[in-house]
């Protein structure tokens, strides 16, 4: 009764604030909605990490031949809680997920609203595509349609010849990510991401310094895309806010200080892909003018500046009845940094995804694994999902993370666990 009612009060707060529309000039209306049930447990004892009902319901209104308004709600029910959601109720989380106009004028491109936008195609990790935050709560076990914030934002598309197209943004929107609180499942501990006090030694965190000016304080950007000799490439800059807080350190009569704070950074990048036959191959590239990364005791305020090269290349295979391979490697290279820096100056990640279909693609298995290579440590994430019927979806999925406890990865090696779901669409 709860979950319905829920519902109930989504569906009519959505139409309530589409009641200012003239209806009769409305010429299609669609509505979808997806409900998803998950069960969690953790795999060394079978305590339940979260117990989630998800409902999205979905409207597309045309309003024009050209003009199409898309509002996507999202409620999350979790009578476990262990993950934390923001705002006064740790059980229900309400939020407008995506809310933009779709048009055209001339030979312009428009999306207006609330919405994601994805640059890049990498598998689990991000080069290019940095424009969205990320809801952390869940580290990085969702998949990233479910990660991102979606963000105010005005996104422009228009040719600039026959070859080449431009995407303007202009993102007044200052929402950050969402990370986990101390007390939940996935809450940070290793030394690569949280400052390490000395023992027996106090710490203050202050209230983090966000930005203010609507305006002068906007992200914005540019990508020119095009399709040459075969080859789909792209040239891409942001100029933005990096979406976590820089923790600066300050020692205080015996006792120590956590500034967050939030810098901007220029990235510069492109991407390229291309098919042979059965085989992908596709890369992004990035260059970052200013990263912030953790430092030990050496270092005065506890960060260290640089500027960091990264880039993905990755291959897909699809060249056996059902299969589709994947393998990608991630290099991550900080160009000026010291010894005081917490992590490597060069960092690399290898990663291997495997899907299989069966019984006419009704029933998928796949496998995902994650290889850290400096701290030895990583994730493995294997599920199956079948489909009962064309709107009825079960499925079963186990994730394991192993290697150092002080690893980005390893730090959750306790935290294994088995889910269980299922996914009703109308």
């Amino acid at each position: 009764m709860p979950k319905l009612c829920l519902a109930f009060v989504l569906m009519c707060g959505v139409e309530s604030s589409f009641a200012v529309l003239d209806w009769g000039t409305i010429r299609d209306a669609d509505f979808s909605a997806t409900i998803d049930q998950d069960l969690t447990v953790k795999k060394s004892d079978g305590s339940t990490q979260k117990f989630q009902t998800t409902i999205e319901p979905r409207w597309d209104i045309d309003l024009t031949n050209n003009t199409r308004l898309v509002g996507i709600g999202r409620i999350r029910v979790d009578n476990e809680s262990k993950l934390g959601f923001s705002g006064s109720n740790e059980h229900v989380d309400l939020e407008v997920r995506e809310l933009y106009v779709d048009t055209q004028w001339r030979s312009a491109y428009l999306r207006l609203g609330k919405q994601q936008i994805v640059w890049g195609q990498a598998d689990g990790l991000r080069v290019l595509d940095v424009v969205n935050p990320l809801d952390l709560r869940e580290f990085i076990l969702p998949d990233f349609e479910d990660r991102r914030i979606p963000l105010w934002t005005a996104n422009i598309e228009v040719p600039v010849n026959d070859v080449w197209t431009a995407q303007i943004l202009w993102i007044p929107d200052q929402t950050y990510d969402e990370l986990p609180e101390r007390d939940n499942t996935y809450a940070m501990t290793s030394s690569l991401v949280v400052p390490q006090a000395p023992v027996d030694v106090p710490v203050r965190l202050m209230q983090a310094k966000k930005p203010q000016r609507k305006i002068m304080d906007s992200d914005a950007g540019v990508r020119f895309s095009a399709f040459l000799g075969g080859w789909d490439v792209s040239l891409n800059y942001f100029y933005h806010f990096q979406d976590q807080a820089i923790l600066y350190r300050h020692y205080d009569g015996g006792a120590v200080s956590i500034e967050p704070k939030y810098e901007r950074s220029h990235l510069i990048g492109g991407s390229f892909s291309n098919a042979f036959g059965d085989t992908t191959v596709r890369a992004e590239i990035g260059y970052s003018s200013d990263r912030y990364f953790l430092a030990d005791h050496r270092d005065t305020d506890g960060i260290v500046r640089s500027g960091e090269l990264s880039y993905v290349l990755g291959v897909d295979f699809q060249g056996w009845r059902d299969w589709f391979i994947s393998a990608q490697i991630f290099q991550s290279y900080l160009t000026d940094t010291s010894d005081a820096a917490v992590r490597d100056r060069v960092d690399v990640t290898a990663t291997v995804l495997l899907q299989r279909y069966f019984m006419n693609e009704a029933l998928k298995a796949e496998t995902l694994v994650i290889q850290h290579m400096a701290d030895n440590d990583g994730l493995v994430q294997a599920s199956l999902a079948y489909e009962l019927t064309t709107d009825v979806q079960v499925n079963i999925g186990l994730d394991l993370f192993f290697g150092s406890s002080d690893g980005l990865y390893g730090q959750f090696k306790e935290e294994d666990s088995i889910s269980f779901g299922v996914e009703f669409g109308f």
